[in-house]
């Protein structure tokens, strides 16, 4: 886990079944917890919400010590193994232990068991359909987002992580394994990378292989800035390329296809409000813009 705050956090996009998602993983992990609970306001909501009164709009939660968030969104995205939560566990004993929690009504990728690359390694999807990487390997986080490019982004792992690299401050490419002549896939392309953000690990990998499944927002990367000069900054950066119609209420999706959201640290405040009413119009403020305003977000706050 990086010294300091958190710059980047996963969020993670369920159906209407988020509360009971984060009771099953901060039961799972050591040094976990759930921090706080948003809910949607009581009565009637329009669309796209309608029907989503008291699930959770915001949760934040801690697993081994690292913050996520998550949201009932309804069925709009679906998690798939584009984004995964890559896990580094000490033993075999743990791989085993935790995919057993956590793969009950899930199914599997790849079974659990040695591997060339691994002592002990599984990818399963969970009930809810997120997607897990568990393996043996030592690493200064226990969980890690792992992106998978396929399909026409087959090909761009490496350039990817430079972009993300060259944004992102106190950042480095770690390590980039590449297929080798009779290693299953096109020689020289991505097997494998690591990379920091922020202090942060992240992995990569590709496969030119036939896959059903694209990146969506199912899993986002939330960017918490303090001014307004820094959403400038990776919002118009991130946005390069990336697909115009997929901005709103501060999200993005990048030119790879992969979702980030860039946020103010004063929102989480202003929306937690105990006065429904102040909160409710920073909510409604939120969703009208595509870029953050934090000006406007206090305006409405401040509205008599």
């Amino acid at each position: 886990m990086p010294q300091g705050k958190q710059k980047i956090t996963s969020s993670l996009w369920f159906d209407k079944d988020c509360e009971e998602a984060m009771n099953l993983y901060t039961s799972v992990f050591e040094n976990s917890k759930i921090v706080s609970i948003k809910r949607y306001p009581e009565g009637p909501l329009g669309d796209p919400w309608k029907g989503m009164e008291g699930k959770v709009l915001t949760g934040v939660f801690e697993l081994a010590g690292q913050r996520f968030i998550a949201l009932d969104g309804g069925s709009y995205f679906k998690f798939n193994p584009a984004v995964s939560l890559f896990v580094n566990c000490a033993t075999v004993e743990e791989v085993k232990n935790i995919f057993e929690k956590l793969s009950v009504g899930g199914f599997v990728m790849m079974p659990l068991q040695k591997y060339p690359f691994s002592e002990m390694y599984v990818w399963f999807a969970d009930k809810y359909g997120l997607s897990w990487q568990i393996n043996v390997r030592g690493s200064k986080e226990k969980i890690v987002p792992a992106f998978m490019f396929v399909g026409d982004k087959f090909g761009r792992a490496e350039e990817a992580i430079k972009f993300y690299t060259s944004i992102f401050k106190d950042s480095s490419i770690d390590t980039i394994a590449r297929y080798e002549k009779g290693e299953g896939d096109e020689e020289g392309k991505v097997k494998y990378a690591s990379f920091v953000l922020e202090g942060q690990q992240f992995k990569a990998m590709e496969s030119s292989l036939s896959h059903k499944f694209v990146a969506n927002g199912a899993i986002s990367q939330y960017i918490e800035c303090e001014t307004q000069e820094e959403i400038d900054y990776y919002w118009d950066k991130l946005k390069e390329g990336g697909d115009e119609k997929a901005q709103q209420c501060g999200w993005l999706q990048d030119k790879f296809g992969f979702s980030w959201q860039v946020s103010p640290a004063i929102l989480g405040k202003l929306l937690s409000d105990p006065d429904p009413i102040k909160s409710d119009r920073v909510l409604q403020a939120m969703l009208q813009m595509k870029k953050i305003d934090i000006a406007g977000l206090n305006e409405a706050y401040d509205k008599n």
